[in-house]
């Protein structure tokens, strides 16, 4: 990563989890911290204020929670990178900020180091889920009791290159992870990952996961 160091705003009602943050944050060379915010009003003023590149967004705040202040803000920025920190390993939320348009999601308890990543991935380009989240709500997909299929997913035929493509997405690689494992070029594997974003409606890679959880083309 090269350049000057991204800017990133923390949003989070609990000031001692935000000086934790600060405190891990200021030790990273290429990122730092221009801003926190208790609640999501508070940081969409903020936002007014100053320029940022990544926010690190809490989801159950006062006064206005993350998914409606990632919408906000979204809407304001679109090239802001937002990543979702929370405690909840629930699918309910988990929906809710993919489709507010987050970059990441990760679970405050998941460590420094997935943090890390996922402020490296954002910036990159790539968007980044906790494993343990995605691997909570295929073990609840998987033990429901209803077996309905989404209609679409009838509609939709996937070549198995496409398959596998898609569930190593599903897996949290990244593109060149894809092109390296599957010995493919990457251009090759941007043009299925193309195709799957085509084929299903959806705008970016978690968005395609959450697809593919929604529809089940990805088991535990």
């Amino acid at each position: 990563m090269t350049g000057d160091r991204k800017r990133i705003i923390l949003v989070d009602d609990h000031k001692m989890f935000r000086e934790g943050l600060v405190f891990m944050i200021s030790k990273l060379k290429n990122f730092k911290i221009v801003g926190e915010a208790s609640n999501g009003k508070t940081f969409l003023k903020l936002l007014d204020e100053i320029e940022a590149d990544i926010i690190v967004m809490d989801i159950s705040m006062p006064g206005m929670d993350g998914v409606d202040a990632t919408k906000k803000a979204l809407s304001k920025n679109p090239d802001l990178k937002v990543i979702a920190l929370t405690m909840f390993c629930d699918e309910e939320n988990y929906y809710k900020m993919v489709q507010a348009g987050v970059s990441g999601y990760v679970l405050k308890d998941s460590g420094k180091d997935e943090l890390i990543e996922a402020l490296e991935s954002v910036v990159m380009g790539e968007n980044f889920f906790s494993q343990r989240i995605l691997h909570h709500i295929l073990v609840s997909l998987n033990n429901t009791k209803t077996n309905k299929i989404d209609q679409e997913k009838e509609k939709v035929k996937l070549t198995n290159r496409e398959s596998e493509i898609l569930t190593m997405i599903c897996q949290g690689f990244s593109n060149s992870e894809i092109s390296d494992k599957l010995c493919l070029s990457l251009r090759t594997v941007e043009g299925h990952k193309s195709n799957l974003l085509s084929k299903t409606g959806v705008k970016n890679s978690i968005s395609l996961v959450m697809y593919a959880i929604k529809n089940r083309y990805v088991n535990v």
